[in-house]
């Protein structure tokens, strides 16, 4: 008697079918959309509207990879779309929006700083990815791309709410896009929050100092956020300028 051996079939009930964590790629895709939102925003020459939706994308964005964490739904597939996601919102819209509203005056100018900050945005995200193992997690190396975004959307927002056009700013504008593009790619350390503990006690001026900061964004939502990006934005150099100091006095 001839044995059969047995047939390959393409099926492997042994191996688990991998799938896609519903809850953080929601806020992820959430993010996506607002990122877009602007860009079509922009596109119609809606730039307050615009602005304002790359800030939404950053709030979803700060939410994905903590929903992530807390639910332990953490994934190769989630890092890598939310990266793409980070580049649609935080690359590429803010860029057009800056470019649309003030740049394109500038002619070649315009678009080359709005093409800086945008390729900052991608090399910021490619270096991020390849030695997120290997860095410390109290620091981030450049600055974060969304904190960039928000420099850039935040000019356009307070500029258009205090009745300012952006061909009387551009050359502003054009430096501010620049110093994001460039700072992004720098080894310029910025404090990442991440060690921040919500479970410890804190003395009660910090209370007080959330709720003073809740009542600024209350009253003028953009230009609190801008103001608190733009310190954010100097701190890095500020703490590079500190230890320099302090290594050359040793």
């Amino acid at each position: 008697m001839i044995e059969r051996k047995p047939r390959k079939t393409l099926f492997n009930p042994e191996l688990k079918r991998r799938g896609i964590y519903v809850l953080p790629n929601l806020f992820t895709t959430a993010a996506l959309f607002a990122g877009f939102f602007a860009i079509v925003q922009a596109m119609q020459g809606d730039f307050e509207r615009a602005a304002m939706a790359i800030f939404i994308a950053m709030v979803l964005d700060g939410l994905d990879g903590r929903v992530a964490r807390m639910t332990n739904t953490q994934s190769a597939f989630g890092a890598e779309y939310d990266s793409l996601s980070d580049m649609v919102s935080f690359g590429v819209a803010p860029a057009l929006v800056i470019y649309g509203w003030a740049l394109r005056d500038l002619g070649r100018l315009g678009w080359i700083a709005a093409f800086i900050y945008c390729a900052g945005a991608a090399l910021r995200l490619a270096r991020f990815n390849t030695t997120l193992e290997v860095t410390d997690k109290r620091y981030f190396q450049g600055l974060p791309s969304p904190a960039a975004a928000a420099l850039v959307a935040g000019l356009v927002w307070v500029m258009i709410t205090t009745g300012v056009s952006g061909s009387d700013v551009r050359w502003l504008a054009c430096l501010l896009t620049i110093f994001a593009g460039l700072t992004m790619i720098s080894n310029v350390r910025y404090y990442s929050f991440k060690d921040v503990n919500l479970k410890k006690s804190v003395p009660f001026f910090v209370i007080a100092a959330i709720a003073l900061g809740f009542a600024l964004v209350a009253y003028s939502p953009e230009i609190a956020l801008f103001g608190f990006f733009i310190i954010y934005g100097l701190s890095g150099y500020v703490l590079a300028a500190v230890g320099m100091f302090k290594r050359k006095s040793i």
